[in-house]
């Protein structure tokens, strides 16, 4: 690896603060970061997240339904599978978001039931200087999970407005 990506950052003798996320200037395309730990997806997140989004349908809830299904159980509802890969690649690639710029071609491949442990990794697709924040720019990332058995369970693209270096909050500040 040509660039050594600091995790921490000295704040006195001997003292140093972990930090997360990548600055404009550290994306390159075409490079790939796993993101650890993974998350095994309980019935109860399924639940909550169901209730929490009002999603009314019976193959995320009502396990006798679920049963009538060809998955014969309860199915994770995609939009949670969605959330938990984007917050798992949160500590790399967007830790130093000014915004989220949107989702794109999002692909839910194989189904995601309770005790599926998913793992997510991101692939830097593309990047550039923002034509209207010359302290920020712009980056396009791939994000695939697949569980633990290695199936791909979904992949999308999201798109970030990045700080650069020197720019962020946590520069400013003493945070």
């Amino acid at each position: 690896m040509d660039a050594i990506l600091p995790a921490y950052k000295a704040v006195g003798e001997n003292r140093y603060r972990e930090t997360s996320g990548l600055y404009w200037e550290d994306f390159r395309p075409g490079d790939v970061f796993e993101h650890r730990p993974g998350r095994t997806v309980l019935d109860t997140d399924n639940v909550w997240f169901t209730l929490l989004t009002m999603n009314t349908q019976q193959v995320h809830f009502d396990a006798a339904y679920a049963a009538g299904t060809e998955w014969k159980k309860l199915l994770v509802d995609s939009t949670f599978t969605l959330a938990l890969l984007t917050g798992m690649s949160v500590r790399t690639v967007s830790a130093k978001v000014v915004a989220n710029l949107g989702w794109d071609k999002v692909k839910a491949s194989a189904p995601v039931f309770a005790g599926d442990t998913l793992y997510a990794e991101s692939t830097i697709l593309h990047k550039r200087e923002s034509k209207s924040r010359p302290t920020q720019g712009i980056v396009t990332v791939e994000t695939r999970g697949v569980n633990q058995d290695g199936v791909e369970v979904m992949r999308f693209e999201r798109t970030m407005l990045v700080y650069r270096r020197g720019h962020s909050p946590e520069d400013a500040t003493n945070y």
